[in-house]
């Protein structure tokens, strides 16, 4: 009986540990990824494109972070994915990708997630140094939506 029930536990844990369902669900912001590399390459696919780079500043323990990524998409990534490559960069607690950020002018300042839209020659367009983005939790798909349409237009 003892056998049986330790045969089973084995084959048991042998389906957790390869379903890819059971695995955990990635994050929004890839905390191991290079993110100049990310934005270089963005740089050069809006060239060929001539779309704009939209650098959303964020860490996966934000809630707001995580909400604005979630209204990313739907009805939002379309638009998105018209105007805009987007890269997403991982700030941890304000202490990764510290370089970027002061790069572009610390958009973060007044809180994440936060956002940068550069040209495809690297130059700010815009960039949310006033913490506009700060509360999407409260702001609704809509809200997002209404956001990012904004700035096309502005920015086209």
């Amino acid at each position: 009986m003892m056998k049986k029930l330790l045969s089973l536990i084995f084959a048991c844990s042998l389906v957790f540990a390869i379903n890819p369902a059971s695995a955990a669900p990635p994050q929004a912001y890839d905390e191991t990824a290079d993110a100049q590399a990310a934005i270089n390459k963005a740089l050069a696919e809006a060239k060929k494109t001539d779309k704009k780079v939209l650098v959303v500043f964020g860490a996966n323990w934000c809630k707001d972070c995580l909400e604005l990524d979630k209204s990313m998409h739907g009805k939002n990534e379309a638009l998105l994915a018209s105007k805009f490559i987007t890269v997403k960069v991982n700030v941890g607690q304000f202490d990764k990708n510290k370089e970027l950020v002061d790069f572009y002018g610390n958009p973060t300042k007044k809180g994440i997630p936060a956002a940068v839209l550069l040209r495809p020659d690297n130059s700010v367009l815009f960039a949310s140094k006033g913490g506009e983005l700060s509360n999407a939790r409260k702001m609704s798909e809509q809200g997002v939506y209404d956001f990012f349409d904004e700035i096309t237009a502005l920015y086209h």
